[in-house]
């Protein structure tokens, strides 16, 4: 049995599909599967054009959710266009807050494991494989799936390129909502938009981060500077996050967002595990850090021995003369 068919979970933000969204459909097509997305929001159809353009031939259209959030309701639908007889080989989902709700829902739902953390998938004849970077990337494991499909698989982001199909507007089908009961119990009271000057970190072409060894959270503002001169995002890891220097949304790691950026600057970071795994994919690395043996500089393509405190203003100060 050949894999013939792909759901890709479509998720949106700010009107346009997020950036995952756009990498799993990348890798269905890939997988020579027929790709369909399944999408929910007040207009699906401004959003259908662009799944389209990467390869989806169907957008399953969950609808407006109003104040709900989308785990219980977004699962129930693809339960129920699956109980139909709708089924597809794969569900590709991203790992992000609302990705992970719907999986674990939908897992119960149809009463069918999930496989997360994925960081590759591959057809193996009748299977799909997945792969799962373990500490920090030195290992990696595969897995599969020897039960019945659909075969759900979490994805995290930057796992795959993002190109373009050239396809046209796909067909947009409804996917009905059914009883939720008590699952749909919880609702969004209210929404906060994150503040933010330059690219999103996650987009950023260029990324400076901090750590501990920045010393206190008064010196975070040249990270955020050197960041701004080079056109970048600030990011941080975990520790200066925890200790409330910076707020969550800048952190960069395994339980923060991943990054691929052309260039990545660790300033004071010591290299743990949990921030490697969402960095060590940049195209190159370069860190500061006054301790010569800190794992940072395994991953580095160019490492600098010194005192942040000392390196980064001079660094600012030359982009400042450059103009």
């Amino acid at each position: 049995m050949s894999i013939d068919k792909i759901w890709v979970l479509a998720e949106s933000a700010e009107g346009n599909p997020t950036g995952t969204t756009l990498e799993l459909l990348t890798q269905a097509r890939s997988m020579g599967a027929t790709t369909e997305a399944v999408a929910w929001g007040a207009d699906t159809a401004a959003v259908a054009g662009e799944l389209g353009n990467y390869g989806a031939t169907t957008v399953y259209d969950v609808g407006d959710l109003g104040d709900s959030l989308p785990g219980a309701p977004v699962a129930g639908a693809i339960a129920s266009l699956i109980g139909s007889g709708n089924r597809p080989d794969v569900v590709l989902v991203p790992a992000s807050y609302d990705g992970r709700d719907i999986a674990g829902r939908l897992s119960v739902r149809l009463d069918s494991p999930v496989i997360t953390n994925v960081v590759d998938l591959s057809v193996d004849g009748d299977d799909v494989r997945s792969e799962h970077g373990l500490f920090g990337g030195a290992q990696v494991a595969t897995a599969r799936f020897t039960g019945e499909r659909p075969w759900i698989f979490v994805v995290r982001a930057k796992s795959f390129a993002a190109e373009p199909a050239g396809g046209g507007a796909p067909q947009i089908a409804p996917a009905p909502v059914p009883e939720l009961g008590a699952t749909d119990g919880t609702k969004v009271l209210a929404r906060h938009a994150e503040e933010r000057t330059g690219p999103k970190l996650d987009e950023a072409e260029v990324v400076v981060s901090g750590g501990r060894g920045l010393g206190g959270a008064e010196h975070y503002a040249m990270i955020e500077e050197l960041a701004k001169l080079l056109r970048g995002a600030a990011g941080a890891s975990r520790a200066i996050v925890d200790a409330g220097w910076v707020p969550y949304s800048h952190q960069v790691g395994q339980t923060g967002k991943t990054v691929k950026p052309t260039v990545y600057i660790a300033c004071g970071i010591s290299g743990a595990t949990q921030h490697l795994v969402g960095m060590k994919g940049s195209k190159n690395i370069v860190a500061i850090n006054k301790d010569q043996d800190a794992p940072i500089f395994s991953v580095a393509d160019l490492g600098i021995v010194g005192d942040v405190h000392k390196v980064v203003p001079k660094l600012i100060e030359a982009l400042k003369a450059r103009g």
